[in-house]
């Protein structure tokens, strides 16, 4: 059966960063660093990836750290710094950037996402987003133009966890009120939004952009499968 509602990962699935390297480029020069755009562009994922291995499965790094969000993010920014062999970045321009990333500019709306969210809200299907994302997010979405579309908005700062975790999958079903069977989460992850939505009894797929391993290229074959999908009653 079709579901009632539909979630979405964010970073991968909604959003993607095409100018990640050229943005960061920008502010170390702004700052009095010269770097190579290509090579910040490799860094940048590189050190998130480092930072990830760190982090326990399910813990929510930004609620975590000692300095909130803000300092992960600083922290984050000196490693890549490190990295470069340049000085440790200044508090302006950790501020510079975290400021940046909560603005539209700093991010590409996929086309697919854009008209599958829009199509689906047509149809009365509830929406929702549950991210492994700080409390930029709701901003975020809203300055995207995708902000009305949503009926619940989950991120793992809030929450204090982050997907695979099944507690912000039940916190997303308490603020839908929806069984978890009545609802579909969408994610590039497939551990973190496949198999976390499903240990808790959700449907679930996963997006794979440019490739055939995964349930999905692009979300407007989700719009197609749910159109084809027997609703519920």
């Amino acid at each position: 059966m079709g579901p009632r509602a539909v979630s979405f990962d964010v970073t991968g699935t909604l959003l993607g960063l095409p100018r990640l390297g050229e943005i960061y480029a920008e502010a170390f020069h702004r700052h009095g660093h010269a770097v190579d755009t290509a090579r910040m562009g490799r860094v940048v994922p590189a050190v998130w990836q480092e930072m990830s291995i760190r982090t326990r499965l399910g813990e929510d790094r930004f609620s975590s750290h000692p300095d909130g969000a803000k300092g992960f993010w600083r922290e984050l920014l000196a490693r890549v710094a490190a990295h470069l062999e340049l000085p440790a970045p200044t508090p302006f321009l950790a501020a510079e950037l975290f400021e940046r990333f909560a603005h539209a500019d700093a991010w590409e709306v996929f086309a697919d996402a854009a008209a599958a969210v829009t199509a689906l809200h047509a149809a009365g299907l509830r929406l929702a987003v549950t991210s492994n994302f700080d409390a930029r997010l709701p901003r975020l979405l809203a300055d995207c133009g995708l902000g009305d579309c949503f009926d619940a908005v989950v991120y793992s700062e809030e929450v204090g966890v982050e997907k695979p975790h099944p507690a912000i999958f039940e916190e997303l079903l308490e603020r839908l009120g929806l069984p978890a069977g009545e609802v579909l989460h969408v994610g590039d992850s497939r551990r973190d939004d496949v198999e976390g939505a499903r240990a808790v009894g959700m449907q679930a797929l996963w997006l794979t952009r440019g490739s055939q391993r995964g349930d999905l290229r692009r979300l407007d074959e989700l719009v197609e499968r749910l159109r084809a999908a027997p609703s519920r009653r």
